[in-house]
């Protein structure tokens, strides 16, 4: 079950089925894709995504499906990535608070999210040593560029899992907090980041996308600012916080 709530600008999607970790089926990943377009229909400001009761997301659930007639293209091919993909460029800042198994699709999750909070029980890495399978749902993309590729074979080979700590200090995500503040933070983060500049943000979520899948040189990184910069000038946000800035005030943001 996926719930999705909308309060003060801000989108709390949660997966909600405790008793199987928030494993996700096709109809779940189906309806998680609908949260985020309902979501962004009603043009909030920010989004958080969390699991509902020991986990964040313990990845697929395959608990009925037959290996010999998996349709491997049509979940990962056909749902997972058009969901990862439409999650990444949601039209606001997005969060994500994760705690316990955060695994495979599960993992995916979080890589398509622009900020991550995890909690120090988070278990993070390819428990696909025991399934005959292999990472997927960008986690090679993400152990490799964070870790180096000796350390993601590491995880892959061995199946062992990163702390929330761990995958903290080795750059995989924001930052790491005990597990009963790791909702509060993120969800704190994210009403900070609804009463911002809306644009200013996507603007910087459009770069930093670019940087990672263009690999842009400095100089291409600063004519990108330069032109982001230049179309925001145009914006009541922009003008807003010059004003509050010499008024010597605290700018009132609309995402204008």
């Amino acid at each position: 079950m996926i719930d999705l709530e909308i309060r003060d600008d801000v989108a709390r999607i949660v997966l909600n089925a405790p008793s199987k970790l928030n494993a996700l089926d096709e109809q779940a990943l189906r309806d998680l894709d609908g949260a985020y377009e309902d979501a962004e229909a009603e043009g909030v400001r920010a989004l958080v995504l969390r699991g509902e009761g020991r986990a964040f997301c313990a990845g697929r659930d395959i608990s009925g499906v037959d290996p010999r007639e998996d349709d491997v293209l049509g979940y990962l091919g056909g749902l997972v990535t058009p969901l990862l993909q439409r999650m990444s460029r949601f039209p606001a800042p997005t969060f994500a608070a994760a705690h316990g198994a955060c695994l495979g699709v599960g993992l995916g999750l979080l890589i398509a999210t622009d900020v991550v909070y995890v909690a120090e029980s988070a278990k993070i890495g390819s428990p696909f040593a025991a399934l005959g399978a292999t990472l997927d749902s960008g986690g090679h993309a993400l152990f490799v560029e964070r870790l180096g590729a000796h350390r993601a074979l590491d995880l892959i080979y061995t199946g062992r899992l990163m702390s929330g700590a761990e995958a903290v200090a080795g750059g995989l995500f924001s930052r790491v907090f005990p597990d009963d503040d790791v909702l509060m933070q993120a969800t704190d983060a994210a009403a900070t980041a609804a009463r911002g500049a809306t644009g200013a943000f996507l603007a910087s979520k459009r770069l930093v996308a670019r940087i990672r899948d263009q690999r842009l040189s400095l100089w291409d990184v600063m004519g990108a600012e330069t032109a982001a910069q230049t179309s925001l000038r145009d914006t009541e946000d922009y003008r807003e916080g010059f004003a509050a800035f010499q008024e010597k005030r605290r700018p009132e943001f609309h995402g204008r």
